[in-house]
């Protein structure tokens, strides 16, 4: 996306790993390596960061990045849990520089043109997230201390779709009122289990399942509104079925209205910082999504944020 982008150039990379960072310097030819990011940052006039590491790597680096005032993408999800997103909200707060959070499923294009088709019906009044995959092994030292629960470093996209399908406004996502979740283990190694009801602040309600240790890595969707139904087909390329006042819509969906079948996190985050604007998945907001990840993974049942 950064290659995509001509407003962008790709000045220096960092990666610690020898045998990646060779394969980064012939892929992407930048201007500089190094095998340590505060040589870069040292180093390099940078206007923007992409910080692509494990979530438990994420936090030192990004309260580096902003407290040197350089724009800066983070990659999903942002920390551990919810508090050391908040604690990168703090960094941001105190930096002249803007965060971006690559929750990329708000940026596809065709999420963004349906999202117009339901605002136009008064918003969606029911929004479903189906993210399944094979067995995920997540135990042991290593992956408890990079990454938290599956449901939270790997389905928060799914997760993060729902509130977005969910929102009433271009920019906004839903905020969320009430979650009766339940999450469970299987009997062999990585089948984490994870199921969740969902009522947002603006009373659409939401259904989030997501089973690892199944047949196949699966990807939907599904967003309701008043004489509208929509089916993504997320698996791999965007497939999306409309259904308007009982009939299938024969119409394409118009992407050009949403900035273009080209248009992505890069694209807008550029335009942000251009613009002096702020993204649409920022760090604060990303707190929510994680504190509703948190609670489908805990098994919450009742209100959020302790009302």
């Amino acid at each position: 996306m950064i290659r995509d982008e001509p407003r962008l150039h790709l000045a220096a990379v960092a990666e610690m790993d020898a045998e990646r960072l060779a394969r980064a310097k012939a892929e992407y030819t930048p201007e500089h390596a190094f095998d340590d990011y505060r040589r870069m940052l040292d180093e390099v006039e940078l206007d923007l960061v992409y910080v692509v590491t494990m979530p438990g790597h994420l936090l030192p680096i990004v309260r580096e990045t902003l407290g040197r005032n350089i724009h800066t993408s983070v990659e999903k999800s942002p920390g551990m849990t919810s508090a050391e997103t908040r604690e990168m909200v703090a960094a941001e707060q105190a930096s002249r520089a803007r965060a971006i959070v690559s929750l990329n499923r708000r940026y596809f294009p065709e999420v963004l043109a349906v999202r117009r088709l339901l605002q136009a019906r008064g918003g969606a009044v029911q929004v479903v997230a189906l993210y399944h995959k094979t067995a995920f092994a997540h135990s042991g030292t290593k992956w408890t201390t990079l990454a938290p629960a599956p449901l939270v470093c790997d389905a928060i996209h799914h997760v993060d779709l729902l509130r977005w399908l969910a929102g009433r406004t271009p920019t906004e996502a839903a905020a969320v009122a009430e979650v009766h979740a339940d999450a469970f283990t299987g009997a062999g190694e990585g089948t984490h289990r994870y199921n969740g009801l969902i009522r947002f602040a603006n009373d659409c309600r939401g259904v989030m399942m997501s089973h690892y240790g199944v047949g196949f890595r699966i990807q939907e969707a599904e967003a309701h509104a008043e004489g509208l139904s929509v089916y993504f087909d997320l698996t791999r390329r965007p497939v999306i079925t409309v259904y308007e006042d009982g009939k299938q819509r024969e119409e394409p969906l118009d992407l050009e209205a949403v900035g273009g079948p080209g248009f992505n996190e890069t694209v807008h985050f550029t335009d942000c910082i251009l613009n002096n604007t702020r993204p649409w998945s920022t760090l604060e907001d990303a707190v929510r999504t994680m504190e509703l990840c948190e609670a489908i993974v805990g098994s919450h049942r009742g209100r959020m944020n302790g009302d």
